[in-house]
This record gives C-alpha cells, structure tokens and sequence, in this order.
C-alpha cells in the first residue's frame, strides 16, 4: 500500500497550500518584472537609447535564468537528502532576498550604473533559489497525492503560477487605472514588488508548518550531492530528452504571460490596460484548465495528452499571431492569448507529474529542477529578448508565432522520446521504494535503457 493512503485529505490539503504559497511568490516577483520591463528599463538603466535600454532590461530578467541549473544541483541535492520541506524552506529564504533587493533598489538617476548592478545581483538570486522550487514544490504535490490523483496534485503548482499571473496582473490594471504614466515611472512600479516583499513573513511562517512527505521519510537512504551528480550523469539521456520537453513550456509560458504586456504595448501599438486584460482572462481560463486537463491525464494516461497540445500549439502558432498582428486589436490580442493559453495550460498541467515520474525515485527533486532549470537558462528566460530582436531585425511582428511553433515541435519530439517512460512511469508509484537496495533506481531507469530508440 502507499504510503500517501496513511495522510488524510485535510492534512494533504494544508501541506499542499503551503507548499503553494511559497512558487506563487516565485512566479508573482518573476511576472512583475516581466510587465514593468519597460519601466525599469527606462528608471534602472542608462537612458541613451530606449530600444537599447529595453534589451538590456529583458536580458537582466534573463541573467536570473542563468544561476538556476546551479539552484537546481544545490538545493535540489539539499531537498533530496534533507527532505522537501528544509529545501523549500531554504529556497523561499533566499528568494525573499532577492524580492527585497529589487523593492528598494534607488533609480539610476540617484546611484548611476550601481543600480542594473543591483538588480541583476537581485535577479541572480531569485535565479538560484527558483532553480529548485518548482521541482521540489511539484516532487512533494506528486509525494502527498493519492496514486490515482498524482496529475491533478501536480498540476497545482502550476495553477499556483496562473495565480501569480492573475494578482499580478489585477495589480497592474489597478495602477494603470490610478496612476499616470509619470507616477509609475517615479513609484508605482514599485508597489507590486513591495506587495511581494509584505508576503514573504506570511509565506515563511506557513512554510514552516508544513509536514515531510511520508514517501520521503520512508525512504532509508538519502543520497549526498556527489550520488545526485553521479546518478544524473548516468541519465544523461533522461535530462536531455526532459529538456526537450521543457523547452516548449519556457518559451510559450514567458511569451503569452510575462513578454504580451510589453509586446501588446511596445509592438501592436495597444494600452498596457488591454493587455493586462487579455493577460487575467488567459490565467482565469487556465485555473481551470491546467488541474482538468491533468485529471484526465490521470484517467487516460499522459502521452495522448503531451501529444495533442504540443501538436496543436505547433500547428497554431505562427498562423494565429500572423492574424492578430494582420489588424491588431483588443478583441484579436484576446482570441490569440486566451486561445494559445489554453493550448499551453494543457500540456503544461500534464507536464508536471510527467517530469516527476520519468524521473529515478531518490533524485526525484534534483533531476527534475535540473532539466527545468537548464532549459529555462538556456531558451526560457531568454526568450523575450530574442524575439525583441528577431522583431526588430526582420520586421516582422509576427515572429513569437514561430518560437512558439519551433518550441512545440521539440516539445512534441520530446515526448516521443519518453513514450515508453511515460506509459510506465504511474506504475512506480503502485511499487514505492523505501530502501537503497530494492530497485527504486530499477523503475525508473529500466525504461530509459528502451526508451530513446
């Protein structure tokens, strides 16, 4: 029997809200920037060019991205030998710092080029600190849950992020309805960070109370940051091809969420306003569908799922914001956000428990938060500044239509790859490992012997 039996449903439901907590934080301080890009590259960044100036702004916001492979291998080593909540604890610590640097930091106009210096340092550790939470967030949802509702738990982390998505962007409305454009250039994009920076007391002290997961404390051994590293090495091909799918996720969730504020007002013309809206009615819509879309996976199974997004997100892509930017408005930046959301909420809300059971059982955390966290250094967090770019080297507006397409066939590839994995992946968790020396190792590498063919 499994251990996740023996946990009542109100004690999952407490445990898995403080859990919560702590990746809306992350995702809410990451997505603020992403609105305000164009403000804090105006405040925080010399003002000789403005075009340039936002450039160096989106790189900044991917600076962060670059420390999170090293998050992943530190805290997510840290997690799996000292248990997901200590790892949680650590990295909604360090996080907070990270928030707090970015509240307060002075204009460029009052401490010259210290300013950008501060903020990367800000945006590198909120990069190192990320690199673990959403696997260990998503490694302890999988951990709590009932055998046949571990897509449904999992899928709650990223609905945490929809969350995020939506606050941030209700504040956003809020201040483009009270402020003028000199009033958010002189403070009011401050206010979002400071909100931010109230939670982390609150956050901290519901993180502390909550439980290590029975599968976890059952487990007799918990491998050192030199078994981590050996045991990921030895699945190279397993991080690879968890990458490829990834790769989809972190260039569809920064280019419909985070870059639409900035691309809807920068490039089509249309008020941040419209585009804050467009952005709140994409994350209502996927509230809902993310944890629907997972349930199922749990009835049906994960592979017909990952392959029906991925395919449609491909095929979609480039034709819908060919059409929206053919005649931008409010009603078409609606249709393309909303619809291509949705397409992305369904395979991102199956993605989550698919990465925890592909995954070897002792480096659950780690192996997970370092193909993440790679993919996101490497494609994600950089993705808003190279299609700024390529918009402004082609001229063409359309050009976030083809990164889309691009990422949904490596994420399509991707899945391909692990079909095996994933057909058999829901099976380890009938079979829970406890001991070093039964072959929790087995399950979950077995497959990858077969499964690149």
């Amino acid at each position: 029997m499994s251990s996740t039996t023996k946990v009542s449903t109100s004690s999952r439901a407490k445990n898995a809200a403080r859990v919560l907590t702590g990746n809306f934080l992350e995702m809410f301080d990451f997505m603020i920037y992403g609105f305000y890009a164009g403000i804090i590259a105006d405040v925080l960044f010399p003002a000789t060019d403005p075009a340039f100036a936002l450039l160096m702004s989106w790189i900044t916001f991917g600076i962060g991205f670059l420390m999170r492979p090293l998050g992943a291998l530190v805290l997510g080593a840290y997690a799996d030998k000292h248990g997901r909540r200590a790892g949680l604890l650590l990295s909604l610590s360090i996080m907070s710092v990270g928030v707090l640097s970015i509240a307060f930091v002075p204009s460029f106009a009052s401490i010259g080029y210290a300013a950008p210096v501060i903020v990367i340092i800000g945006r590198l550790l909120q990069g190192f600190s990320a690199g673990a939470e959403s696997g260990t967030a998503s490694v302890y949802l999988a951990e709590i849950a009932p055998n046949n509702h571990k897509g449904f738990f999992a899928a709650l982390q990223p609905t945490s992020q929809e969350v995020s998505v939506l606050l941030a962007s209700l504040i956003g409305v809020g201040l483009s309805l009270t402020l003028s454009d000199a009033q958010m250039h002189s403070w009011g994009w401050r206010v979002p960070f400071l909100i931010g920076s109230l939670l982390v007391p609150v956050l901290l002290i519901m993180r502390r109370s909550m439980t290590e997961s029975e599968e976890f404390k059952q487990r007799r051994h918990h491998p050192s940051l030199r078994e981590v590293s050996a045991t990921l090495a030895k699945n190279w091909q397993l991080i690879g091809n968890a990458i490829m799918m990834i790769l989809l996720t972190s260039v569809t969730f920064y280019l419909i969420t985070s870059y639409i504020v900035t691309y809807g007002h920068k490039i089509l013309g249309l008020t941040s306003m419209e585009s804050f809206i467009v952005t709140i009615c994409m994350a209502t819509a996927n509230l809902f569908v993310m944890p629907g879309v997972a349930a199922i996976s749990d009835r049906v199974g994960r592979l017909p799922v990952l392959l029906s997004a991925s395919a449609a997100l491909g095929v979609c892509a480039y034709p819908t914001m060919a059409w929206l930017v053919a005649d931008p408005s409010f009603f078409r930046l609606w249709v393309a956000v909303v619809f291509l959301g949705c397409l992305y909420g369904c395979w991102q809300g199956t993605l989550m428990i698919s990465l925890v059971e592909i995954m070897p059982a002792k480096v659950r955390a780690s192996g997970w938060s370092l193909a993440y966290s790679l993919t996101y250094a490497i494609f994600g967090g950089f993705t808003p500044a190279f299609v700024t770019w390529l918009i402004q080297v082609t001229g063409n507006r359309a050009m976030p239509g083809v990164a889309l397409a691009l990422a949904a066939i490596v994420g399509f590839i991707g899945t391909l790859l692990a079909r095996k994995r994933l057909a058999a992946g829901r099976q380890q968790w009938l079979s829970i490992e406890t001991t070093d020396s039964q072959p929790e190792d087995t399950a979950a590498t077995a497959p990858s012997q077969r499964g690149f063919a």
